[in-house]
């Protein structure tokens, strides 16, 4: 796609110094910039490259003020960091604007589906199935019986909905992940063999949830796991039966939650956290990467370590962890000392 600095202005609300005309199809890093690519200009420590990029139109703050002749066009902006995600966010969904339903498919008599909807070879479509306006379901995915899809939702290639699942508005849900599968439930008999437990709940994405690729969401036991709007879940996550997880919450990859925790909103969950079940974890919790939840945590808390300390005394103690060895050869001076002292006496 080719766009001159004059249509990225318009979009972006921006006023152009240079040439209205010239054309960019690619976009690129302002230390790395080509001729036909877009860049831009946020940070302050990368302002040196704005002076030699070949960059052919870099977006800039309106107060920027060049200090030297530069032959790149800008289009000043408000900001600039925001206004090149914005064209970004746009990019993607003119790339990713496909319509009709691809052949082969099989899509059941019984599903419906609404406008501008994109169905990609060897989908699948089960029985009951609803689906909303501007919903873009790529090749190989499965959609289970009785699925539920709101508007402007896109579902890349392979993953798989299990039957029963509801998906919000503006969702996002990648390439291997798998929402809707059997939670862990299984109960041992008299002689010691587990019996598994069905699973007869389902999934519950809200408005504005992405799913990462590879991550997996189990259905409720009874009732729902639910994912709640806005939630932001990274690649390879496992969310357990029965979970809930609040609104604007974000968790990186890696990270485990057992069966029936409850974890506020507006969390921040770095990788490879591990939280075990029924606990209950409270709004604007930091959680540093490879920490372990074995306890119920306040609203505003900051934890690190396994099993996870009060980040202040995580740091604090972390000093002595690695001193320990040395810590120890002291001791043994003192106890030395301490002992000759007596034999002496």
């Amino acid at each position: 796609m080719v766009f001159t600095a004059g249509q990225i202005a318009g979009i972006l609300e921006g006023e152009v110094e240079g040439n209205p005309e010239i054309s960019v199809h690619k976009l690129a890093k302002i230390e790395e910039g080509e001729t036909g690519s877009l860049t831009f200009l946020a940070n302050p420590k990368y302002t040196s490259h704005i002076y030699t990029t070949k960059a052919s139109v870099t977006i800039v703050n309106k107060d920027f003020i060049p200090e030297q002749q530069i032959e790149t066009t800008m289009i000043k902006v408000d900001d600039a960091y925001e206004s090149f995600s914005k064209l970004l966010q746009y990019y993607n969904e003119v790339k990713n604007n496909k319509t009709g339903i691809e052949s082969p498919v099989f899509k059941a008599e019984d599903a419906v589906y609404g406008d501008n909807f994109y169905l990609g070879a060897f989908a699948y479509i089960g029985n009951k199935v609803t689906i909303g306006n501007n919903v873009k379901i790529y090749p190989n995915a499965f959609i289970g019986d009785n699925v539920k899809i709101d508007d402007n939702v896109t579902i890349f290639a392979g993953a798989r909905i299990y039957s029963e699942t509801v998906i919000g508005k503006n969702c996002m849900i990648h390439s291997g992940a798998i929402i809707g599968a059997d939670g862990f439930g299984y109960s041992p008999n008299k002689d010691g063999e587990f019996i598994r437990i069905p699973q007869t709940g389902n999934v519950v994405l809200e408005d504005n949830v992405d799913v990462g690729a590879g991550t997996t969401i189990d259905r409720a036991t009874l009732g729902s796991t639910l994912i709640k709007k806005g939630v932001k879940l990274d690649n390879q996550i496992q969310i357990a039966h029965n979970v809930e997880i609040g609104e604007n919450t974000v968790i990186a990859a890696q990270t485990g939650i057992a069966g029936s925790a409850k974890i506020g909103k507006n969390c921040m969950i770095g990788g490879q956290v591990g939280i075990v079940g029924h606990i209950t974890i409270g709004d604007n919790v930091k959680i540093q990467a490879q920490s372990g939840i074995g306890r119920n945590i306040k609203d505003n808390e900051v934890l690190q370590g396994s099993p996870s300390l009060a980040y202040g005394d995580f740091n604090k103690s972390y000093v002595h962890f690695k001193n320990l060895p040395k810590i120890i050869k002291q001791i043994e001076k003192l106890e030395k000392k301490i002992n000759g002292d007596h034999n002496n006496e």
